[in-house]
């Protein structure tokens, strides 16, 4: 069974790893999708589509997760909802099956005839990129919360000031 993966890893956290094991300890191979891979330097979207891919690649060794088992595919938004999941197709390896929290994706995959499964989540309102983001912007502990390595990257590039500096810019009128 080939399934697909889909997600934005703004940033990469623990949450997404407890996934991504229970997607191979059902036996699937894997192809992570990196969505909105376009987007960077905003509050929302702080990391480049190539950064996200430096997270999970370095969280996925760190774990020790069969990587010959794994893609990472980036994939940038079209906003044209109806023909999304073609455009997703035209980016990935065949897949049978989907993993995914977004409702608005779940009811695209669903209405192209794909089936999607789910996964445990692990403390959704701890292990969520947007409270990391927060934290990291605000000064909170986020550390704990995302793989050692990947708080290795973003301290190593910088990165958490990034976040800090890109929420607090003020949009002039």
């Amino acid at each position: 069974m080939q399934s697909v993966f889909i997600g934005r890893f703004q940033p990469v956290h623990k949450g997404h790893i407890h996934t991504i094991k229970q997607i191979l300890e059902r036996g699937e191979d894997l192809t992570i999708v990196i969505g909105s891979s376009q987007y960077a330097y905003t509050p929302d979207n702080p990391f480049t589509g190539g950064e996200r891919v430096m997270f999970l690649k370095r969280a996925i060794i760190d774990e020790g997760l069969p990587l010959e088992r794994i893609d990472i595919i980036p994939l940038p938004d079209i906003n044209i909802h109806p023909i999304w999941v073609a455009h997703l197709r035209s980016f990935v390896p065949y897949f049978n099956k989907a993993y995914t929290h977004n409702p608005l994706v779940i009811e695209l995959l669903k209405d192209a005839g794909i089936k999607v499964d789910q996964t445990e989540l692990l403390e959704r309102d701890t292990f969520s990129a947007r409270h990391i983001r927060d934290l990291l912007r605000w000064g909170g502990e986020w550390e704990p919360l995302v793989p050692k390595g990947v708080t290795q990257l973003i301290k190593k590039h910088g990165l958490d000031k990034r976040v800090k500096d890109i929420g607090e810019v003020k949009i002039k009128r």
